[in-house]
């Protein structure tokens, strides 16, 4: 499924996985939603995702109205460790925009980030799970491991552009954003990710929100998603809804289409959109997380039983036969 942004990446691909590294069978995308998901794309991976959108915004109060489209671009590298990724996103809109006095056209870049995100806890690295092979349903039953979340951070400078009317005049050439993410698996079909965010928090309007999305894969191609985010700002506050489906062509390869709806009309905005995720990791190599070494818990207890034995003979001034 996509992924995770709500993990658009197929379960199934982090499964198969979870115990060795970042990199999975199939491209881990953040399309089609706005999440963005725990884990990298692997060291030496390179990934673009990239998308059109439309969009129609209309004020009831302001009585104002913007129809247009848009293009968004991420692009992602692994590198230096396996769970660093470095991140640029971009997004460029045209529309015209309408009010009471006439209209006007406007395009520009909208929003340009450059950031770097980080694995600090993946619960299932150096985990072993038991395999009862007399029991079909002990494998399968309920796991209380699943509700512990892998966890991310990000930090990340957005540049202002002096041109751009989608932004306050005040806003200063470069703003810090932050977020802390979360991820859980849940059986073997859903991913559940969840980011907390806190953007341009040095400017006079800093906003902070949430992002909770769910992924479910229904085969090995299809996956689908719904997600939720809530954001607030002294200037602006919404919430707003999207669902989208994400199907894989190739295991680098991925398409997907999602439309976003909101609650307010002040104003109403109704997004729709397609896009397409491809990775290059020509330069990757598998890395194994090794888990605990058994041998050496055996050795140690050889090494103990030697040892008290020994101890047992000085005691008692013997010699062993």
């Amino acid at each position: 499924m996509s992924k995770s942004r709500f993990a658009s990446l197929l379960l199934f691909a982090f499964c198969s996985s979870a115990s060795y590294a970042q990199f999975t069978d199939v491209i881990n995308s953040n399309r089609p939603g706005e999440s963005m998901s725990g884990f990298s794309v692997g060291k030496t991976v390179f990934q673009t995702e990239a998308g059109i959108y439309a969009l129609a915004e209309d004020h009831d109060i302001l009585n104002t109205k913007a129809k247009g489209f848009g293009l968004d671009l991420a692009l992602r590298y692994g590198a230096f460790l396996e769970q660093l990724e470095f991140i640029m996103n971009l997004q460029y809109q045209t529309d015209q925009y309408e009010t009471a006095l006439g209209s006007e056209n406007r395009n520009a870049i909208k929003k340009l980030t450059f950031g770097a995100k980080y694995l600090i806890y993946d619960p299932f690295k150096n985990y072993e799970e038991k395999v009862n092979i007399y029991s079909w349903k002990a494998n399968h039953r309920f796991k209380w491991r699943q509700f512990i979340p892998a966890v991310g951070v990000y930090a990340g400078a957005n540049i202002n552009f002096s041109n751009n009317p989608y932004t306050f005049p005040t806003d200063p050439k470069i703003s810090p954003k932050l977020m802390v993410i979360t991820q859980n698996h849940f059986g073997s079909r859903y991913v559940y990710v969840m980011n907390i965010i806190a953007d341009r928090i040095t400017t006079d309007y800093p906003s902070y929100g949430i992002i909770a999305t769910l992924t479910r894969g229904f085969n090995e191609k299809w996956s689908g998603f719904i997600e939720l985010q809530g954001y607030q700002s002294d200037f602006y506050s919404d919430a707003i809804g999207r669902i989208g489906a994400a199907y894989l062509l190739q295991p680098n390869l991925q398409v997907d289409a999602s439309i976003s709806k909101n609650i307010k009309d002040t104003p109403s905005i109704f997004y729709g959109g397609v896009g397409v995720s491809w990775r290059f990791d020509g330069f990757y190599k598998d890395i194994m997380i090794q888990g605990p070494d058994k041998s050496d818990k055996k050795d140690k207890k050889k090494d103990k039983k030697k040892e008290d034995e020994k101890k047992r003979i000085d005691e008692v001034g013997g010699e062993k036969e």
